[in-house]
């Protein structure tokens, strides 16, 4: 594995992944690798790419009308 090392983070930048470091029961250094890995992943996938996936999921379902039901809901 590589090693990359980070200098002069702002203290409030640090403060904050220290943060999540903490509330997530991880260290800071998994911390660091789980967010650059999101960013990694979020960077493959735009939004579009992503609403075209769960379009071709969603192809064929039968989905109700939302509107119309909400709609339904209030004139009762």
């Amino acid at each position: 594995m590589k090693v990359i090392t980070i200098r002069n983070v702002p203290d409030d930048l640090y403060r904050a992944i220290a943060r999540l470091a903490k509330e997530n029961r991880r260290s800071i250094q998994q911390q660091v690798l789980t967010i650059l890995d999101r960013a990694r992943v979020l960077g493959d996938h735009t939004v579009l790419d992503r609403a075209t996936r769960i379009r071709k999921r969603l192809q064929g379902r039968m989905l109700g009308d939302t509107v119309e039901e909400i709609r339904e809901e209030r004139n009762r």
